[in-house]
């Protein structure tokens, strides 16, 4: 009693301070300060730990002995590199079968109609048509010592993968054909590989390959068509000395002449994939089912402790299978059972197919990024709304860069919810590849989706990727560290002052992961690999201290675009010089835009009487300064780039005028008058990024 009434004496004066206080407060100001209070019990109460990164984050990669500052992957215990995470997934026939099994025969391959929900065929469903393709192929005389190439020229959908498991199971080879390589390349790849037959969506790609093989030299003898087609195309093609069949009909054929499996081993080769070059005819890379499944088996090591993939994932695929990204993304869901939908055929119905299958697993290119980023900006469309933006998305950053990447935040309820429900509403895991990404769309699109989001970097040579960002470092402008399949080195480029010893040099890579050269072609493999197994990208890299890679430059004056198309630009150079108004050209792209523009310098002596042809009058510098002449004169070497068969991607959407020439004496070219590219692009970069920010894409 003595102890309650002096706990009242010494309480009492502060408790009554307290009961004065909230009576001089209005019931609105109560009501804010209760809902104040819950709000923030709620969000402590609903805020989830930090995701524990899967290595030191400051050191990701380490340095194996023996010299040549080759590198590792810190996730491998010792200097053997990873082939195979699953015992019993070794090809990609038992990819498959391991997912049948892991799925309980679960839904595998989807595909809709406008307006319609997805319908699934299982992994049985799936299995068994792919071994009646299979047989179908053996009845037709191929096998895996004979015609052992199958061409696939059709867009993605179920019947694309059908196909690939049909060759799979009888240790068969893919060779993917795809529209932009044109009829002359498709026409060389066929007769490379002297493929006799070819599996094709629609009745237009059959059309494109007969006009391809008009000549009547040609080794293709069967084309296997996905939909109906008319009598007209079966007299066209016998005219060629092709037979069409229905892919129903070749199924009941492999049905009624049904072979047992015949798997392939590690070593065998799986797919030829040709890639277009920006010059001379595409290269064959061939590759077998232990590049390819080391490659999966290196992402899903990456990806197992913080975003492990089951059977209830599902994967949009739009990404042409004919490349190895979204290939290497297919195997990485059919290993664990889970299922592909496949978008309707039509990109711009894409974002339709995302909420109607509301995918867990999304990978993108660039490209699609910046429109993603553009579209939310585009829709804060007050200042007040933009500000508001940038606070929602610095708090998610700030929460990210901590390690809590969710979409269950105040600010995801608030901001955010409309751009996740963009893209389905469950996606937890993206990635990207094919060109770099700009560091501010990067950071905000992860925080916006609040998903894993993976970026990648890779070529066909080494499968698709050799490296990749890991779990729990969301900061930008690397690629990551190598992947567990792989080594990475950097290799001297003296000529451009890129040094190993400085960490600087050509990317090689090195692993399981390697192809195994061209098809048919010694010389190019002997360029793209040593005599050790590295194979060289041509890309400029630099480590930096935490152990990942950044990539800097091109050693050759090779490009890709945000959409992935290759350039070359002094070809294009060398084609606007032609114009009589022009003395120098410098075209400039690079990985983050999607066109090109050029830095312009007009012929003093021949620019005053070409304008005045075209009705323009003044001294030379005010003829610099006219934007009419510069219209002229950016018409006029569009013109000569049409004329020269430049493709659209080829010819620069903008120019800029200068007035000054290029000189060895202002550094801009070398003692023998080639351009210094990276001396102009940093010259030039005012006028080059108000180019790019006046151009409507």
């Amino acid at each position: 009693m003595q102890a309650h009434e002096l706990w009242k004496q010494l309480r009492l004066p502060e408790l009554e301070d307290v009961r004065q206080y909230f009576r001089g407060l209005s019931t609105q100001t109560l009501v804010g300060i209760g809902a104040f209070a819950a709000l923030t019990t709620y969000v402590y109460a609903t805020r989830p730990k930090a995701l524990k990164p899967i290595c030191d984050l400051s050191v990701q990669s380490v340095e194996i002995p023996g010299g040549e500052f080759a590198r590792r992957s810190v996730l491998l215990d010792n200097d053997t590199l990873l082939c195979f995470y699953y015992d019993d997934a070794t090809t990609m026939y038992e990819c498959f079968t391991r997912g049948m099994r892991v799925s309980n025969n679960g839904p595998c391959l989807g595909s809709r109609k406008p307006k319609q929900p997805y319908e699934w065929l299982s992994y049985s469903e799936v299995a068994e048509r792919a071994a009646n393709v299979g047989s179908a192929l053996l009845h037709k005389g191929h096998s895996k010592t004979n015609d052992q190439y199958i061409g696939i020229f059709a867009q993605n959908r179920p019947e694309w993968t059908i196909a690939e498991l049909g060759c799979y199971t009888y240790s068969l080879v893919v060779v993917p054909l795809y529209d932009t390589l044109g009829t002359e390349a498709i026409d060389y790849v066929i007769k490379k590989t002297c493929i006799s037959t070819v599996l094709c969506d629609v009745p237009a790609k059959v059309s494109l390959l007969l006009d391809c093989i008009s000549d009547g030299t040609h080794s293709l003898r069967t084309i296997i068509l996905m939909e109906e087609f008319d009598s007209e195309l079966v007299a066209r093609a016998q005219q060629c000395g092709v037979d069409i069949i229905s892919l129903k009909d070749a199924e009941a054929l492999g049905k009624a002449h049904r072979q047992q499996p015949v798997p392939p081993s590690p070593d065998d080769m799986a797919i030829i994939c040709f890639t277009s070059g920006t010059t001379g005819n595409p290269k064959g890379a061939m590759l077998t089912h232990r590049n390819i499944v080391s490659n999966i088996s290196a992402f899903v090591r990456i990806t197992k402790n913080d975003c492990p993939l089951s059977p209830s994932d599902s994967h949009i695929s739009y990404l042409p299978l004919a490349h190895m990204f979204e290939r290497v993304v297919q195997g990485v869901l059919l290993i664990h059972g889970g299922h592909i939908g496949f978008f309707q055929g039509d990109i711009r119905k894409l974002m339709d197919d995302l909420i109607t299958l509301r995918p867990t697993v999304f990978p993108v290119v660039p490209r699609l990024l910046n429109r993603m980023y553009d579209r939310i900006y585009g829709q804060a469309s007050t200042p007040l709304k933009k500000r508001i933006l940038e606070f929602a998305f610095h708090r998610k950053e700030a929460e990210m860069m901590s390690g809590i990447m969710r979409r269950n935040s105040l600010w995801d309820k608030l901001i955010f919810k409309k751009v996740q429900a963009s893209v389905g509403g469950r996606v937890r895991m993206m990635m990207t590849g094919a060109a770099p990404v700009s560091t501010h769309v990067l950071t905000f699109l992860r925080a916006a989706l609040g998903c894993q989001f993976y970026e990648g970097y890779g070529q066909t040579e080494c499968t698709a990727g050799c490296t990749v960002t890991v779990p729990g470092d969301w900061s930008s402008g690397h690629v990551g560290p190598p992947l567990p399949c792989n080594l990475v080195k950097l290799v001297d480029v003296a000529e451009m002052n890129y040094l190993a010893v400085n960490g600087e040099g050509e990317v090689c890579v090195k692993g399981p992961n390697v192809f195994k050269g061209y098809l048919k072609d010694p010389e190019k493999t002997k360029e793209a690999i040593d005599e050790d197994g590295w194979v060289h990208t041509g890309d400029i890299g630099r480590w930096l201290p935490n152990g990942t890679l950044k990539l800097v430059d091109r050693k050759k004056h090779i490009f890709k675009l945000a959409q992935g198309e290759y350039i070359a630009p002094e070809k294009i150079e060398n084609i606007y010089i032609r114009s009589e108004a022009v003395a120098q050209a410098f075209v400039h792209g690079d990985s983050l835009q999607a066109c090109l523009v050029a830095i312009i310098v007009p012929d003093p002596d021949f620019l005053p009487s070409w304008a005045s042809k075209k009705g323009f009058k003044g001294s030379y510098e005010e003829l610099c300064s006219n934007k009419e002449v510069r219209g002229a004169i950016l018409e006029d070497i569009v013109r000569l780039g049409k004329e020269s068969g430049l493709k659209s991607f080829e010819q620069v959407k903008d120019i800029a005028l200068h007035t000054e020439p290029f000189s060895i004496q202002n550094g801009l070219l070398t003692p023998t008058l080639k351009a210094k590219r990276m001396e102009l692009r940093n010259h030039f970069r005012q006028q080059i990024d108000q180019l790019y920010s006046t151009i409507k894409m």
